[in-house]
C-alpha cells in the first residue's frame, strides 16, 4: 500500500510552486498526480477485483459493489479523480456486482481515463484488459456519482449512465489531498458528496426491476 507522503503542488501559474505539508497529496487535475499504476500481466480471463488490485496493490475484499463500504476506516475515499484512485461503481441494472476500474489519467474535472477489465462491448471479449478508456462524468454536480463508459473501441461512443460511489484512494483514511482550481489551492474531504444519495437510490430502483 503506498502510503501519503510530502509532495509538490504546481499551479496553472508558470514556475509557482507550493509544497505540501505531511499528509496531502498533489492537485487531482494535475496530469502527474496520484499513484503509480503497476504492470498486470494477463494470461487468461481476468474480473475487474483482481486487475483493481494487481493494478494498484490495494487490499480490499469482497465484490466490487462492496469495495465502496469495506474500503471505509483503511483508504480514504472521495469525488474527485485522481491517476491510481479506484472508481467504485454501485449495483446496477445488469451490473448487480458492480464494478472497479482504476483512473489511469486524469483529462479534466469531468473527463478521465480509466484501465478495467471484464467490460464487455462491440467487438471486445468479456474478461479482456482495456487501457486509456474514456469516462465523462455526467453528474448533476460535478461529483462523479454518475457516469458514461465509452463503449467499445470507439473513445467517441458512450453506453448508459452508471451511478458510482467515488474515488477510493490508494492512501490511509483520514488524509486528504489538494487540488488546484481558479488557481487557487481547495482542500477535497474525504466524505462522499451529498448528491451522491440520488444516484445510489437511482442504482437501487433498477435493482428492483
Amino acid at each position: 500500500m503506498h502510503t501519503a507522503q510530502q509532495g509538490v503542488l504546481h499551479t496553472a501559474q508558470q514556475g509557482v510552486i507550493h509544497t505540501a505539508p505531511q499528509g496531502l497529496l498533489r492537485p487531482a487535475f494535475a496530469m502527474s498526480a496520484g499513484t503509480p499504476i503497476l504492470p498486470v500481466s494477463v494470461a487468461s480471463s481476468l474480473s475487474c477485483v483482481p486487475f483493481a488490485r494487481m493494478a494498484t496493490g490495494m487490499n480490499i475484499s469482497g465484490d466490487a459493489r462492496l469495495w465502496w463500504s469495506n474500503a471505509a476506516g483503511s483508504y480514504a475515499r472521495g469525488n474527485a479523480p485522481e491517476r491510481g484512485s479506484v472508481l467504485a461503481f454501485t449495483a446496477s441494472g445488469g451490473m448487480r456486482r458492480g464494478h472497479v476500474a482504476v483512473v489511469s489519467r486524469v483529462v479534466g474535472p469531468r473527463t478521465i481515463h480509466i484501465d478495467h477489465s471484464n467490460w464487455g462491448g462491440p467487438g471486445i471479449r468479456r474478461g479482456s484488459v482495456m487501457r486509456g478508456v474514456v469516462v465523462m462524468d455526467v453528474s448533476d454536480r460535478n461529483d462523479w456519482t454518475a457516469v458514461r463508459v465509452q463503449v467499445g473501441q470507439d473513445s467517441g461512443n458512450f453506453g448508459r449512465t452508471y451511478p458510482t460511489h467515488g474515488f477510493i484512494y490508494n492512501r490511509p483514511a483520514g488524509t486528504r489531498m489538494m487540488t488546484a482550481a481558479a488557481q487557487r489551492l481547495t482542500e477535497v474531504a474525504e466524505y462522499p458528496s451529498p448528491h451522491a444519495a440520488q444516484h445510489h437510490r437511482l442504482a437501487a430502483q433498477l435493482l428492483d426491476r
